[in-house]
């Protein structure tokens, strides 16, 4: 965190964003320069990075208060759908047409599709970020881990499938992500609608972010243990508490007080965990993974909001912004080594390579797409 904090010196006098920064620090304080992390106990810290995670979903789930989402209307949901499904085929057609594996296709093609929440918001809440731009790209992010997850099931499923010697199982492939995602909103909602109804009785700003932190813990603890989305549940206590609770701009914002170290520590334990040693490895695929991926989520997001009707702003910087990638596509790198493990090794070394491009540059990006759409201040 020391290491850290000194890099956000740093960031601010080259402009670069601070989560650029504490990436670095963990690249710094990681095996590959000052060793204060290995393997070994940067595994032991992922409870930090699960909670991370739970907390960037549940602020995430506050922006989705229906009155908002009735003034955006179906256009987030066009948006979303073709951002991250334009990723998600572009990689896949790419990698066929480039003669690999239709299994290795099939798993990164899932993976591309997932958009990074914790940096999009970070830079966002850096620069005080507010416009079109921002208002659409906050519920853009956050339903594309909804979309995401339907199609990592769906498409890791069918690879699976086609690894196995079983043939095609319905259960597995269409029914288990549904159950998946239908009971990870049904409880995150219940568990909104109880911390709404909290509010009320405990009124203290210190009762209150107690309150948010026993939810948020308790969401994540219902996922590991039922084998859950958290971030799907955390989002939904967040989207309930925003349309349920009459109080939820000042809970919010007292969870928001506390949560930026918590944030930091993501960031670093996530840089800490690049391996370079994965670089050599990743040859052409990584390099069309990284390229039509980018691709994918650009001109998805432009066609999306073309379709969708928006301004020429939003539809000219959007696609942009939707670059970063981090927690969940390596959270569902790591999955592959029991869905494919033939490839397993591969996708982990793939998405980690990816992983540090996008997060060191999609920042960047994501501010200056935001400066240029007037969302930014210039003195920010």
């Amino acid at each position: 965190m020391i290491i850290a904090l000194l890099m956000t010196r740093v960031m601010k006098k080259i402009s670069l964003p601070n989560v650029t920064g504490y990436l670095i620090a963990g690249l710094i304080a990681g095996p590959y320069c000052l060793k204060l992390y290995n393997s070994g106990n940067i595994d032991t810290l992922s409870i930090i990075t699960n909670v991370a995670l739970g907390f960037i979903a549940f602020s995430i789930g506050g922006e989705f208060k229906l009155s908002s989402l009735k003034q955006l209307g179906a256009k987030i949901f066009v948006i979303t759908v073709f951002e991250a499904v334009g990723a998600s085929v572009l990689v896949i057609t790419v990698l066929v047409l480039f003669k690999f594996p239709l299994t290795l296709a099939l798993v990164l093609g899932a993976i591309a599709s997932a958009t990074a929440p914790a940096a999009t918001l970070m830079v966002v809440r850096q620069y005080k970020a507010q416009g079109p731009v921002t208002s659409t790209l906050l519920p853009v992010v956050a339903i594309d881990d909804a979309v995401c997850l339907m199609l990592f099931s769906i498409l890791s499923s069918v690879a699976k499938s086609l690894e196995s010697e079983g043939g095609f199982n319905l259960y597995q492939t269409i029914l288990k992500p549904i159950i998946e995602i239908v009971l990870s909103l049904v409880i995150g909602f219940v568990l909104g609608i109880i911390l709404s109804i909290g509010t009320k009785f405990f009124k203290s700003r210190a009762n209150r972010i107690s309150l948010v932190v026993t939810a948020v813990f308790l969401g994540v603890g219902i996922s590991d243990k039922f084998g859950l989305s958290s971030l799907l549940l955390c989002m939904a206590i967040g989207a309930a508490l925003a349309n349920y609770s009459a109080v939820s701009d000042p809970v919010m914002d007292g969870s928001e007080r506390w949560t930026p170290p918590l944030f930091m520590l993501f960031f670093v334990i996530s840089g800490a965990q690049f391996n370079f040693s994965v670089l050599k490895t990743v040859g052409a695929v990584g390099v069309i993974y990284i390229l039509m991926r980018s691709f994918g989520k650009y001109f998805g997001a432009r066609l999306g909001c073309r379709i969708a009707g928006t301004e020429k702003t939003v539809r000219n910087f959007l696609g942009i912004t939707l670059l970063p990638q981090a927690g969940v596509a390596i959270g569902m790198a790591q999955l592959s080594l029991t869905v494919v493990p033939e490839y397993g090794e591969q996708i982990r070394a793939v998405v980690l390579c990816a992983t540090l491009v996008y997060e060191l540059v999609g920042p960047l990006l994501t501010k200056l797409a935001l400066q240029k759409a007037g969302e930014i201040k210039k003195t920010a």
